[in-house]
């Protein structure tokens, strides 16, 4: 037993020291009786509490629920994802641990069943405004919906109750419904606002918060009333050790001494009382720099004054804590002030330029992007300075002005504005690839942004347009090469006429303008052939070239593709270039093999896609995406530059579509390079990626169906190694590929496609696969099966293969000619004598194993020269040689001497 319950006094005591674990008990202290210090009722009362399993269970639900309630007010998801988790711990600690409480009790407890409901609403409502949400809610938000509405299926009818009867009184406990009392009292006050205005006068507001504060004053006194006891009600209390604590002043006393000391006034009024009071007085609210005045109530507006106040507001721009979309809009109220003042546009022109400046630089960090109201405020803005720029053609804007030749306020001489109007476009065009790249690419915002591109393009034009007339000839070589890189990856349908149709890739996605009427390809050669002639920097014109060759492989123009870039050099001197034309030229090349692969040039799309593909890192090389982190040795700075560079997605070229490209390529080359050189196939060989796909397979010890995309094209390779031509075609033309993602309500599907479907034109790509596909399995099967046959008909080759005769004449004219085929041509018969002059299988192997011994005889005595100087059994076989040659020689003489004696 306690100490503090030994000297109880009372048999009420003792009684309630044995009564039940539940009750509460009071024990109160007291102090001798002459010279008493008595305590206050906060000191005076110590209570110990004993609670039950379930009312601990329940307080730990309360507590979880306010955790929840404060972190939805400051909309952090990922806290509330963790009370979420939390509170369905605590939920079942409740109904498991209290077991033995509330067996007969089974329904859910009032405050979890709200919880539920108000995660729902405040889930739904983030739902609606997720556009505005940071990265980190919006990433954490999607598996907290789907977690709660697969959670809530257990208690769909106790939340349908609530919402029916929110306000009704919650049942059970009285610990409980205490709890559910003072979580109501404590959402009320905290809805309540602390200077909320009403209709009642100021006056009356004053007198009855003074009362308040007053009645709030008299209760809290030290010692009430009720603190004088009597002797006989201190005799049965529990002496209490007086300590340094003891005269020590506790928190709750200093905060009601504040309250005591502290005065309520009204902002506006002046109590009676207070008159005499000197000390007092109303301190204004500090007005933000949005309200402040920018010029003096009664003060001129002259030039001089509005540069003074520019100048004042452009010096804040690399301050520290300054609102730069604040700073742009203080400039655009001091451009009204102006033009009210009608101070010249030129005037009117540096405020405009200097507020799209402070918009530009409303992101600190590099990879930010613009919110969707900070980038529409930038385009009405930058347009806004065009119109005023056309308007006025007698201002001259060029950023090589000297300061102190710059004048916006003689309007009498020559308006000269220090600003580039280049620079703005070029920093839009930059800050849009940047909104791109930070949104995500599977989303419709995705689409919603790439809705913009329509717009910069015509401001493009616009300026384009603007600075022909007004503009030096760098200026509208770098304006060129933006309008460039709006047009290069998109497919003229203009050019595409039914005569002459080709084939385009459908893995870049086509985006054109809406009003755009004039042929791609005309104002792209018009704007390169400029580029070519005029510009004097390297890389503008390198980057001109390379959008011009993409867009020509890209309309299929594979010829005039391939002279273009060969003419270049760039092949030489490309790795000098700086990283992002590296990054177009990769592209390039790629559309390149694309265009060949579509014009059946099967080999040169081979040796095209084969630098580029080989290398494994294709996504890296193309700025499409990186590779994971475990692969790569790059610091995070070497990665925030890498993401940088990257593509928007919707000029990415379909990696998956590149690699099938390649291996169907490889497998049409490599499948009659196997067949021709069988023992030694490995040192002729074409594509060791190809190599690698088949020797994999041929590992695996269960092959089935064929599924992905390597899977289809290695059954095909092994299709076509016995000749068998129509089920190479099927595997082939039955390949899919992952096209992109399309969001469904609220999942993320892979939508597959056929890869062929993938080009424009997907029927003249089919009819171009199965043609190759017929002649590379016509090579196939005479290398693999000639040793068996004598001769062979023309007509029962075409018939198996389904080739025209003259095609099947002209194929194997050609293994003839270029000694593949060891055979002759019998014309009256149309058939081919093949001639048997090769090798058997047999002296093949035998004459291998002579040159493997041969070599590792080689080996050896090498080895052992290098390492000895000689070994023993060599000078033996010298020593035999010569003496060998010099017997030789002696019996030459002694027959040579009986010769001569005979």
């Amino acid at each position: 037993m306690s100490r503090f319950f030994r000297h109880a006094g009372s048999a009420s005591e003792s009684s309630s020291a044995s009564s039940d674990d539940e009750d509460v008990t009071a024990v109160r202290t007291t102090l001798p009786q002459r010279g008493a210090i008595y305590l206050s009722d906060e000191e005076e009362d110590v209570k110990r509490v004993v609670k039950s399993q379930k009312d601990k269970r329940y307080d730990e639900l309360v507590e979880m629920t306010r955790a929840i309630r404060n972190s939805r007010k400051i909309n952090d998801v990922a806290k509330v994802t963790q009370g979420f988790d939390n509170l369905c711990r605590a939920f079942h600690n409740f109904k498991t641990k209290g077991k033995s409480v509330i067996q007969e009790d089974t329904s859910n407890p009032r405050i979890f069943i709200k919880a539920l409901a108000e995660l729902e609403d405040f889930v739904q409502e983030m739902w609606e405004s997720r556009k505005k949400l940071s990265k980190n809610n919006a990433k954490a938000l999607p598996p907290l919906k789907q977690r709660l509405r697969k959670y809530n299926k257990d208690f769909e009818e106790d939340i349908a109750a609530y919402r029916k009867n929110p306000e009704s009184e919650p049942s059970g406990s009285e610990s409980e419904q205490d709890a559910a009392k003072k979580e109501q009292s404590e959402q009320d006050e905290e809805s309540d606002e602390p200077a909320k205005p009403t209709d009642e006068p100021a006056a009356k507001q004053l007198q009855k918060v003074k009362r308040e504060s007053d009645s709030e004053s008299d209760s809290e006194k030290w010692l009430s009333s009720s603190d004088s006891e009597t002797e006989e009600e201190t005799e049965g209390r529990v002496l209490q050790t007086l300590t340094h604590t003891f005269f020590l002043k506790n928190q709750s006393e200093r905060t009601t001494s504040k309250k005591r000391e502290r005065k309520v006034h009204v902002a506006g009024v002046k109590d009676e009382e207070d008159e005499d009071d000197k000390s007092w007085k109303i301190v204004p609210p500090a007005d933000s720099k949005k309200d402040k005045a920018l010029f003096a109530k009664d003060a001129e507006i002259t030039h001089a004054v509005v540069i003074e106040k520019m100048n004042e507001l452009v010096s804040e721009r690399g301050r520290r804590g300054t609102d730069r979309l604040l700073l742009s809009e203080q400039l655009q109220l001091v451009r009204q002030r102006a033009d009210q003042e009608q101070l010249g546009p030129a005037l009117s022109i540096k405020l405009l330029i200097h507020s799209i400046i402070c918009i530009f630089d409303y992101n600190v960090k590099v990879q930010a992007s613009m919110e969707t109201e900070t980038w529409q405020l930038c385009l009405g803005k930058v347009e806004e300075l065009l119109k005023v720029l056309i308007s006025n053609q007698d201002i001259q804007l060029n950023d090589n002005i000297p300061e102190e030749s710059e004048n916006i306020a003689e309007l009498d001489e020559p308006l000269l504005v220090k600003a580039s109007y280049v620079v703005l476009l070029e920093r839009l065009d930059d800050e849009f690839v940047r909104i791109l790249q930070n949104t995500d690419a599977h989303s419709t915002d995705y689409i919603d942004r790439l809705t913009d591109e329509p717009h910069v393009v015509r401001i493009l034009e616009d300026g384009k347009s603007y600075i022909e007339t007004k503009g030096t000839t760098e200026e509208m070589c770098r304006i060129y090469l933006r309008v460039i890189e709006h047009l290069y990856y998109k497919v003229d349908k203009l050019s595409l006429h039914s005569d002459d149709r080709v084939d385009v890739d459908a893995s870049t996605t086509v985006v054109q303008s809406s009003d755009s009427a004039d042929c791609h390809r005309v104002m792209m050669d018009s704007l390169c052939r400029f580029i070519y002639s005029k510009d004097t920097t390297d890389r503008i014109r390198t980057r001109a070239l390379l959008c011009n060759v993409y867009h020509l492989a890209l309309h299929g123009h594979w010829y005039d593709a391939r002279d273009l870039i060969m003419m270049s050099h760039l092949q030489e001197s490309i790795q000098h270039s700086d990283v992002p034309t590296q990054v177009l030229y990769n592209r390039t090349i790629v559309q390149l093999g694309l265009c060949a692969f579509r014009k059946g040039l099967i080999k040169d799309a081979h040796n095209t896609l084969q630098d580029i593909q080989s290398s494994g890192k294709a996504k890296e090389l193309l700025a499409q995406g990186l590779m994971s982190q475990k692969f790569s040795d790059r610091t995070p700075e070497q990665e925030k530059v890498e993401k940088r560079r990257q593509i928007p997605f919707h000029m990415h070229i379909n990696l998956e579509l590149l690699e099938c490209v390649y291996l169907t390529c490889a497998m049409l080359l490599e499948i009659p390079n196997m067949a021709s050189h069988v023992f030694d196939y490995k040192k002729r060989m074409i594509s060791k990626s190809f190599h690698y796909v088949l020797r994999v397979s041929e590992r695996s010890p269960l092959v089935g169906p064929p599924e992905s995309m390597r899977e289809h094209v290695v059954a095909a390779a092994t299709a076509m190694r016995t000749g068998d031509w129509q089920a190479c075609r099927d595997y082939m033309l039955d390949v899919k590929v992952g096209l992109c993602y399309r969001v469904v309500t609220e999942l993320v599907l892979t939508d597959c496609l056929k890869v062929w479907n993938l080009f424009l034109n997907p029927e003249k790509t089919k009819e171009m696969l199965t043609r190759k596909i017929q002649e590379e399995s016509l090579r196939t099967y005479i290398f693999t099966y000639s040793s068996v046959y004598d001769s062979l008909s023309l007509s029962t080759l075409s018939e198996m293969f389904e080739l025209p005769p003259p095609v099947v004449h002209r194929i194997l004219s050609k293994m003839m000619i270029s000694e593949e085929l060891q055979a002759s041509w019998d014309e009256p018969t149309q058939s081919v004598t093949l001639h048997h002059a090769e090798p058997t299988c047999l002296q093949s192997l035998a004459l291998q194993l002579a040159d493997k011994v041969g070599s590792l005889v080689e080996n050896n005595e090498r080895i052992m020269d290098n390492r000895y100087g000689g070994y023993w059994f060599k000078q033996t076989w010298q020593g035999q040689q010569q003496s060998g040659q010099s017997s030789q020689m002696t019996s030459g003489r002694s027959r040579a001497a009986v010769h001569s004696q005979n």
